[in-house]
């Protein structure tokens, strides 16, 4: 039996985007497509999706070749629907009704896993952290952000949109905005446009205590970003620290490239 239309499915529901779980519905099964193709080949993978709502993406992940997808869905709304389309998808699709903020996702599915998703725009950030500090176990990551978050994930020194997110993720990963969403492809359609990150980690990682150095020198740094460095890391040594990295103490911190981050995380740790 064919599936119903997505628009069918959420009037059958009454699934409304909800401005406080920050939803907005992505309807149009050619997008969906083209993201869930940003994964490459899916062919035994594991992929993760959270938010998935009505289950547009779900349903173009569902058409590749993934081994498994795992949806993480907190809208209580959303599970009956979920649900039905798992029906469809037999021993494939596994319904996970959980925040997502509180879930270590890569304890859904064996390895190797992704990450493709529409990400609620109100938690988008604190979730990319957290998958970058476990970075070693994703294979890629696939996510749509509002198209300034993902242009903050790509910055290059020395721009505007250059900081501590930009930082953390390209230590970690090879970022590229891979496509660009006009807001009428949703339902309700946002007030700003969207693009998808894809989000390569490297094959060596940071360990967790360094991470936590990077993300201390980071916040200090962007924290006072107009300030000069020997000022804005006064808290973690500042002029010491940046003599040992051999970093000019008058630079500000959108100068900075990421390995002269790393450096200075570097450094950090072994002062403790």
């Amino acid at each position: 039996m064919s599936l119903p239309s997505l628009r069918d499915t959420i009037q059958a529901h009454g699934l409304d985007a909800k401005k406080s779980l920050g939803q907005h519905f992505l309807l149009d099964p050619g997008i969906c497509a083209r993201i869930a193709a940003l994964g490459g080949d899916l062919t035994g993978r594991s992929v993760v999706e959270i938010g998935p709502g009505p289950g547009g993406l779900t349903r173009a992940l569902l058409d590749t070749p993934a081994s498994r997808v795992d949806v993480v869905e907190i809208d209580e709304r959303a599970w009956p629907l979920l649900d039905e389309l798992a029906t469809h998808y037999p021993g494939r699709l596994h319904v996970v009704r959980e925040d997502a903020l509180k879930l270590d996702a890569a304890t859904l599915a064996p390895a190797p896993r992704q990450i493709v998703a529409n990400l609620p725009y109100n938690v988008a950030t604190p979730l990319l952290v957290g998958w970058l500090r476990q970075a070693a176990q994703w294979e890629r990551l696939s996510l749509m952000f509002q198209l300034e978050v993902a242009e903050r994930i790509c910055a290059t020194p020395g721009s505007s949109a250059y900081g501590r997110l930009g930082v953390l993720a390209q230590w970690c990963a090879t970022c590229s905005v891979a496509l660009r969403i006009p807001p009428e492809a949703f339902f309700p359609p946002p007030k700003v446009h969207s693009a998808v990150a894809v989000i390569i980690p490297h094959a060596e990682q940071p360990s967790p205590q360094l991470f936590r150095a990077m993300e201390q020198v980071t916040a200090a740094a962007f924290g006072q970003r107009r300030k000069m460095l020997r000022s804005s890391l006064k808290s973690i040594g500042g002029e010491r620290l940046l003599e040992k990295a051999e970093i000019e103490p008058t630079r500000r911190a959108e100068t900075l490239s990421v390995a002269e981050f790393a450096r200075l995380a570097e450094l950090n740790l072994a002062s403790r």
